[in-house]
Parts: structure tokens; C-alpha cells; sequence
């Protein structure tokens, strides 16, 4: 069975973006950007919604040959993964190997969980919060940025409680921190 992954880049104070919606304080270096893409190349199907389909959709078209190699990198990862964008407003994708579901289905996930050959992610704070209110999430990795937002919207659900086991951890040299857990 595929494992359901979900990855945020958060503030030191729980919050993937300020009160303002800005996350540009997130943006990963060359190093975190390495390593995140090593966590997503054994993804098969990522797990969107809306906002962060809005957000990520740029690795589509995005003109690279400039650019780094860990950008060139997760730019092929992003265009040769399945995504599912959950979303009741979305009228079209602008990527391949995109689909739209228009609710979040709990049952249809453990399907896809049970069935998919690779492991799932699933992005955006609102969708994960769905998935982790439902027991559907195996595994959280939090890269931890030196900054406190003090608001904005929270990386991790208010009113659930879950086991962690933490199962790896590695600082970064620009102060991010990463912590991979297990949900027990």
C-alpha cells in the first residue's frame, strides 16, 4: 500500500503563509530545493488543492534553461507526476496529467492509497487538514523556516490530535530544519 505524504514549508509558529497570504519568506535555497526533490521523486500522484495547484501549475511552462539544476530538476518531477486537484471552483487545468475532483472523497483516497505502486502527496493546508482529520496521512515532513509570521494560514489542522513518531531530522545551512515523522 502507497503511503499518503504530506510536506509543508512552515514558520517557526505553524504557518505556511502570513496574514497577508505571502510565503515568499519559504522559498527553499539550492540545498532544501535538492532535497525536497529527492522526497517527491518516488511520488506517483500528488494530491492538490486549488490554492496550491495555482501556486505549483507554473512548474508546467516554466522556461528553464537558465535556471538551477534543482529547479530543472522538480520541474520534470512536477510534469511527469499525476495530479489530482480537488476543488469546487476550478473549471480547467492548464497541466497534463491533471484531473479535477470536485469534493474531497475520504473513501476514494484509501482506494487510491491501496491500488497506487507509488506513494501519494497531498499539498495544501486545507485539503491535508481533510486527510489528516480522517486518518488518511502516514507520514509529515515539516521544514521548519527561521521566521515567526504571527498568523496567516496554519500548516498542521486546530482541533486534531495525532501520535508522532519522528522517524529523521536534518538542519539546513540557511536555519531551515527539517523533521520527518510517522503518524502512529
Amino acid at each position: 500500500m502507497a503511503k499518503l505524504i504530506y510536506s509543508a514549508l512552515t514558520s517557526l509558529d505553524g504557518y505556511v503563509a502570513d496574514k497577508n497570504g505571502n510565503f515568499d519568506w519559504a522559498a527553499p535555497d539550492e540545498e532544501v530545493h535538492t532535497f525536497v526533490n529527492e522526497l517527491e521523486r518516488s511520488v506517483g500522484t500528488m494530491l492538490l488543492g486549488r490554492r496550491m495547484y495555482e501556486v505549483l501549475v507554473v512548474w508546467e511552462t516554466m522556461p528553464l534553461a537558465e535556471q538551477p539544476a534543482s529547479i530543472r530538476d522538480f520541474a520534470e518531477i512536477w510534469r511527469s507526476t499525476d495530479k489530482v486537484v480537488v476543488s469546487t471552483t476550478l473549471q480547467t487545468v492548464s497541466s497534463a496529467r491533471t484531473r479535477i475532483e470536485r469534493a474531497f472523497d475520504a473513501e476514494a483516497i484509501r482506494q487510491l492509497k491501496a491500488s497506487a505502486e507509488r506513494d501519494l502527496t497531498i499539498g495544501g493546508p486545507h485539503l491535508a487538514a481533510q486527510a489528516i482529520e480522517t486518518g488518511l496521512v502516514d507520514e509529515i515532513h515539516l521544514f521548519l523556516t527561521p521566521i515567526v509570521v504571527g498568523g496567516g494560514t496554519r500548516s498542521l489542522p486546530d482541533g486534531v490530535r495525532v501520535q508522532l513518531e519522528l522517524l529523521d531530522e536534518r538542519r539546513f545551512g540557511n536555519g531551515v530544519v527539517h523533521l520527518h515523522y510517522r503518524i502512529v
